[in-house]
């Protein structure tokens, strides 16, 4: 893997490949190995996917993804290969907005928009996060609901768009950005509206069959990391120990999700964020990649071993992906 080898080890953290499908949770010293043809193909694009930034004013968060972003612009001095085409940032921009007044929202956003202007000059696309949604648990943040900026108005309006969800070409690839965030009494679960649904099958169906497509979302289509989370209990008809997942941890419409990419077998990878850590599940044609967090910890430590630090994610002319996860140096502040 000549791509690979060019980084060194100690800076690399990967899921890994076994029988088709695996889960890695943690940090791991090795480089991921991607399934290809024989004839090397070529890279199309380079993202740079930094996902749960968390960022608030404290825990010198505002540092750390200084750091991160500092660490991402100069990948060709500091690691010998060549920097993102373009930054995608997975969701959970901001610490939280969903429990937070006014006011401290807008601090979280100003500081985000003031580090981005003066320490970012890549492009930057953006996905909405659960934590980047105002006002959802109304009384904590003293929300009516009637407010015009209420839900993700406000986020939509920090990331320059009208709605949660978009897709655009580059590179000969297509790319969307999904909206996971389905609202559930006062919080949510992983799910797409029915107008998101509506909007993603005909976007779907108009890219050109040869057109490799790649599904961005915050919170993971499909993954095992909920799986660190839970503790299973015992089932109340044989007693067998029972694992149950809540639908804020992943997709509760995965099934439609698979039935829309049994149509479409050039959709090729789906990556998300939101659980901290670093997974490849390879499951039906797709590539399912879950990438550890810019906070790793929510910026006061390492995330059940995962390191503070992003994903490089190579797009190549085959539809081929392969992914790294790299720790950009950062360590909690004390």
């Amino acid at each position: 893997m000549p791509r690979s080898s060019r980084i060194p080890r100690r800076n690399i953290l990967s899921g890994g490949l076994l029988a088709g499908t695996s889960a890695i949770f943690g940090s791991l010293p090795a480089v991921q190995a991607a399934q290809r043809p024989s004839a090397v193909p070529t890279r199309c694009l380079r993202i740079a996917h930094l996902t749960d930034i968390h960022l608030q004013p404290e825990l010198a968060a505002a540092k750390g993804l200084i750091t991160c972003f500092e660490h991402v612009q100069s990948l060709p001095q500091r690691l010998g290969c060549e920097g993102p085409n373009i930054i995608l940032t997975g969701g959970d921009t901001i610490m939280d907005a969903m429990a937070a007044d006014v006011a401290r929202t807008k601090l979280q956003w100003e500081l985000w928009r003031k580090i981005k202007a003066d320490h970012c000059g890549i492009e930057i696309q953006s996905v909405v996060g659960n934590h980047d949604v105002w006002g959802w648990t109304k009384t904590a943040a003293g929300a009516t609901g009637d407010e015009p900026f209420y839900g993700k108005r406000w986020v939509c309006d920090e990331f320059g768009r009208d709605m949660p969800y978009k897709s655009f070409d580059r590179a000969g690839w297509h790319i969307v950005i999904l909206d996971s965030i389905f609202p559930f009494e006062e919080t949510y679960i992983g799910k797409l509206d029915d107008a998101q649904w509506d909007w993603l099958e005909r976007d779907v169906a108009a890219v050109p069959p040869a057109t490799p497509t790649i599904l961005f979302s915050h919170i993971p289509i499909l993954s095992s990391t909920p799986f660190t989370t839970v503790k299973p209990t015992a089932s109340h008809a044989t007693d067998k120990p029972v694992y149950g997942v809540e639908g804020s941890y992943v997709h509760v419409d995965i099934a439609r999700f698979h039935a829309l990419f049994s149509k479409h077998p050039n959709v090729k990878a789906c990556v998300s964020g939101h659980m901290h850590l670093v997974e490849q599940i390879d499951f039906a044609g797709v590539r399912y990649l879950c990438n550890g967090a810019v906070s790793a910890g929510w910026w006061k430590g390492k995330h059940k071993g995962t390191d503070f630090g992003y994903a490089l994610v190579d797009l190549f002319d085959d539809g081929s992906v392969e992914r790294r996860y790299i720790s950009y140096g950062w360590t909690a502040a004390t």
